[in-house]
């Protein structure tokens, strides 16, 4: 995580230090420097007397902050250079009297050319091409710099400030003094302060950018304000918004005159930091600066809006932005459009393009893209389709995301024909499917069971250079398990892990799912251990899967097992994984534990859900004791649970058990009393219970009730009825539902 830097760190003193050469307190780019910033004239310097010594610059001998005791140029050889430079004996420079150069003679004859530069910058090149290894010092390279500036060769200065922060040992100060000190004697203008911030922020050295603007304040150095838009744009696009604002207020206290970029970058940071409440005074603030708001501020802000949902505010600002003149254009609209879709208002925001089309702004494959995003999303396919036809109807270029949309939401609800049209269409507009497309298509086999095209669109896909990622493998993989093609999944998984594709915590709970789907439990758990391995951290659902699992194999030992790990590694069990152990209980005919278990459940505040109620009726009703069932029933719905079908045919299926059919019959009235509708099993559930006891009558009466209430008999209807009537040596009656179970077009018992 990026840590926020703060100009606290810097502590530089506001003011400067006492130097050997003339500066101005502040020295700042001028309204007129700004339009060129690489202008040749020196800056102004402090009045001194004019000598013949002095007149041309030539003889001037390097400051006490150029030179030392111990260090000092070769002026023999600085005359010789000037004279051949003079000349234009440039021979000279292929002896090996150059190899004789130190930094300080560059320097020295950098100085002396400040009034000619294209002397100097002949003598720069000179020595780059016959020395091109030459170790230059901080010194030398900054007169360098300060003489391509002024030549304007913004880019070679660029280089070399480059090779000055890339060399080691030297750091910022040393580099922002170096400059300073030969500033003057180079007869250099602000620009170079400009390129110095200007390389570290295109170099993403932000603090360092950052404090070379501060240490050029404290010694009495500005740069311009597109130098300071630079580093503060920078600053927001990476976050460090607090920095940002500390800057800022830095270049206001440097009295640098802030414009309409400044705004709409600190207006960006503003949005950055979610405090879009502040914009409306700092605009005001700015106003008071003289720069105002033009379209971009509005856009950002817009676009702020939209992100955190205050659309309708978003909505305010384009008025605001009319009633100024401004005109609202693609981005504002389709920040509103995108704002739209995310609050769910997909019709408003399909009235949006229209409005757009209305006042003659077209809609771009962005406008587009958003709403069959969210029609894909929607499952909304006639729209999709239209809105991808009013695309090719416009001539709005289409790109992965449009197909990938409308062969989505084709393919997830079973269009594959269509989809696949729209795929094959794709290079007709000279688009290339990527993996997303095909994993799309994949899946949309995989739901629909047709592995043989899922694995033959997998095949295609890795032939057309397409790298298959462990959101395909996994889409694959769940295929495999839903069909129960286990062996096949095990192959994937080896060549996933044999192509370096790492298998995740989605990967590892499909094939578990899949295991114990069919039952192969030891599978399971192997694949279960082989996760916590990985350090793949099972969750809630992991556990559920595999204890309902073990459940339904009736293992109650390994289940309870892993229900206590699962406590063990702070999972907490969630009213699904009650639901699924109180289940198993009640199935092996431990109604006591699940009761157990169903009072720790209330205990940890999980409500009872009608699944988890309709789990203890079951198992009453097996263990033989409909009538506690009914009791139990009588005390959830008191508390507020609403019995579904489920509820009432399990507790029928009870009483019709124990042969209590009056009871049974009751309960199937009381259901469609509460507007609960018997379907067939409930029907066949009593049918089944009066044909048992030789109750014919009563057992068609029932069956005419099911049809008058529009509720079709099944094939089991029909045989029950058959079984039933011929028990009771009633053939004419059983032939009569046997013809008219034919004529229904079930097929009969073979043994009638």
């Amino acid at each position: 995580m990026a840590v926020q830097p703060l100009i606290s760190q810097f502590h530089y003193s506001a003011t400067p230090k006492p130097t050997p050469f003339s500066l101005h307190p502040c020295r700042c780019l001028s309204a007129s420097s700004l339009s060129n910033p690489n202008d040749t004239s020196p800056p102004s310097q402090p009045s001194r007397p004019t000598t013949a010594a002095n007149a041309t610059g030539l003889n001037d001998p390097l400051p006490p902050a150029m030179t030392s005791p111990s260090l000092a140029s070769d002026s023999f050889l600085v005359e010789r250079i000037l004279s051949s430079l003079k000349q234009g004996r440039l021979k000279f420079f292929n002896s090996n009297i150059i190899f004789r150069l130190s930094p300080l003679d560059i320097v020295e004859v950098l100085c002396r050319c400040r009034e000619n530069l294209q002397t100097g910058v002949k003598f720069i090149d000179l020595v780059s091409f016959n020395c091109p290894n030459f170790r230059h010092s901080t010194l030398s390279l900054s007169a360098m710099i300060h003489m391509f500036v002024r030549s304007r060769r913004a880019s070679d200065a660029q280089a070399l400030i480059l090779r000055m922060v890339r060399k080691s040992g030297v750091s910022r100060a040393e580099i922002v003094d170096s400059l300073i000190s030969s500033y003057d004697r180079c007869g250099s203008n602000l620009g170079v302060f400009d390129l110095l911030v200007r390389t570290f922020v295109q170099a993403r050295r932000l603090r360092d950018a950052s404090e070379v603007f501060l240490l050029l304040k404290s010694k009495g150095f500005c740069v311009s304000i597109n130098a300071c838009n630079g580093l503060l744009g920078g600053l927001v696009k990476v976050g460090w918004v607090d920095l940002a604002w500390e800057i800022y207020e830095e270049v206001l206290s440097s009295g640098i005159l802030v414009n309409v970029y400044t705004l709409n970058i600190m207006i960006n940071a503003l949005c950055k930091d979610g405090k879009i409440e502040n914009a409306k005074s700092f605009l005001m603030e700015m106003k008071g600066k003289g720069v105002f708001a033009d379209t971009v501020t509005y856009n950002t802000l817009t676009n702020a809006y939209c992100h955190h949902g205050q659309v309708e505010e978003a909505f305010e600002l384009v008025s605001l932005m009319l009633s100024k003149g401004l005109k609202p254009g693609l981005f504002t609209y389709n920040a509103i459009i995108k704002g739209l879709c995310r609050k769910g208002r997909y019709g408003r925001a399909k009235q949006v393009l229209q409005e757009m089309q209305q006042i003659g702004l077209s809609p771009d494959t962005n406008s587009y893209n958003t709403l069959l995003v969210e029609c894909n999303r929607k499952d909304n396919i006639v729209d999709a389709e239209q809105l991808f036809n009013e695309m090719s109807s416009r001539g709005v270029s289409f790109d992965l995301v449009s197909f990938s949309s409308v062969i989505g939401v084709l393919a997830r609800n079973g269009h594959l024909d269509r989809a696949l049209m729209y795929f094959k269409n794709m290079s007709a507009v000279g688009l290339v499917p990527d993996s997303v497309v095909y994993t799309i298509l994949i899946n949309g086999f995989c739901k629909t069971g047709i592995m043989s095209q899922a694995l033959k669109m997998r095949d295609e896909m890795l032939e057309q250079g397409c790298i298959m990622d462990v959101v395909t493998y996994n889409t694959v993989l769940n295929g495999l398990c839903k069909e129960n093609m286990l062996h096949e999944a095990d192959e994937l998984l080896n060549e996933m892990v044999q192509r370096g594709v790492l298998p995740d915590f989605c990967t590892y709970t499909t094939l578990i799912h899949g295991c114990c789907k069919s039952g192969n439990m030891d599978r399971a758990v192997a694949l279960f251990d082989t996760m916590i391995q990985k350090n793949l951290k099972p969750d809630i659902v992991t556990y559920n899967t595999l204890i309902d699992g073990f459940c339904k194999e009736r293992d109650m030992e390994r289940a309870n097992e892993l229900w206590r790990d699962m406590i063990t590694r702070n999972l907490s069990p969630n009213h699904i994984s009650y639901s699924i152990i109180i289940n198993g209980f009640c199935s092996v005919g431990c109604v006591s534990e699940a009761f157990r278990l169903w009072d720790e459940m209330v205990k940890n505040g999980i409500e009872p859900t009608t699944v988890t109620c309709n789990t203890v009726i079951k198992g009453y009703c097996r263990s033989g004791d409909a009538s506690k069932a009914d009791e139990f029933l009588k005390k959830m719905v008191a508390r507020g649970m609403v019995p579904d079908n489920i509820t009432y045919n399990t507790l029928i299926h009870g009483f019709a058990k124990e042969d209590k059919m009056d009871k049974a019959f009751f309960l199937l009235n009381k259901m469609a009393d509460q507007g609960i509708l018997p379907d067939v099993i409930s029907y066949n559930v009593i049918l089944d219970g009066f044909c048992r006891q030789g109750r014919m009558e009563d057992a068609n009466l029932l069956y005419q009730k099911m049809i008058e209430r529009g509720v079709g008999p099944d094939r089991s209807t029909y045989m029950l009825l058959i079984n039933g009537h011929i028990s009771q040596d009633n053939l004419k009656e059983a032939f009569r539902f046997h013809d008219e179970m034919i004529h229904r077009g079930f097929a009969p018992d073979d043994k009638f």
